[in-house]
């Protein structure tokens, strides 16, 4: 691999592999139904997932891009049984006053559909949750703080990426927001530059898993050609 410096930074050639329309088309909607199949999941299974998948995963995020390449993101990964009961405690805490007072009225109903409540046993049944810090900033010396830039669209970016991956291990996710979720950085001993940004609950689906029966909107409706 050749490198070539301009302006005194090293780049090297990028050949990405190129396709002839009739094989990019099929490609294309290959993967829109396969991603099509991905859907939340709330009913986990125990059953252990290898720590090397998930580390695979957590890579395969980060090669998400980011503003002026910052990689403005903590992925912890925790498996520890006693770290999860932790989390969901303090998460089904939250949970309640949420639904019941917190949300006004339409959210509620909103929700309904879905069947969900303040009740996150899947937060200790789970082998594993991924927890996504942004950082805000990067700690310097004396005390300064060093920007980062776009963060929350670039862990947005590593989120969907992150989602993407899970779904290609074989595994489902649910991207969970328990709000406020400053009790992430308390039980995780997280630093101040570090806020949290989702809470993904990885594994296999149970066996009587049930998803909701939903439908997404078609093409007409989320987007818009100009040509």
């Amino acid at each position: 691999m050749s490198v070539q410096i301009i302006n005194g930074y090293p780049f090297v050639s990028y050949n990405k592999e190129t396709y002839e329309e009739v094989e990019m088309l099929r490609r294309s909607a290959d993967f829109l139904q396969w991603m099509d199949k991905r859907r939340t999941v709330r009913d986990f299974a125990d059953r252990p997932v290898p720590k090397e998948v998930i580390e695979n995963i957590i890579l395969t995020a980060s090669t998400a891009p980011s503003g002026a390449h910052k990689q403005p993101w903590t992925f912890c990964a925790v498996s520890n049984a006693e770290i999860k009961k932790q989390i969901r405690a303090a998460a089904e805490e939250e949970e309640y006053e949420s639904y019941n007072g917190r949300m006004p009225e339409e959210w509620l109903a909103d929700l309904l559909p879905l069947q969900t409540d303040w009740h996150k046993e899947f937060l200790e049944v789970a082998p594993w949750l991924i927890i996504v810090f942004k950082r805000i900033y990067e700690p310097g010396d004396g005390g300064k703080k060093k920007n980062n830039y776009y963060v929350q669209e670039s862990v947005g970016l590593a989120c969907g990426f992150l989602l993407t991956a899970i779904h290609n291990a074989g595994l489902v996710a649910l991207t969970h927001t328990p709000s406020p979720m400053n009790f992430l950085s308390k039980i995780l001993n997280r630093p101040e530059h570090e806020k949290p940004f989702l809470l993904i609950p990885v594994g296999y689906p149970a066996d009587n898993c049930l998803v909701p029966d939903l439908s997404r909107k078609p093409l007409d409706e989320i987007a818009q050609f100009y040509e």
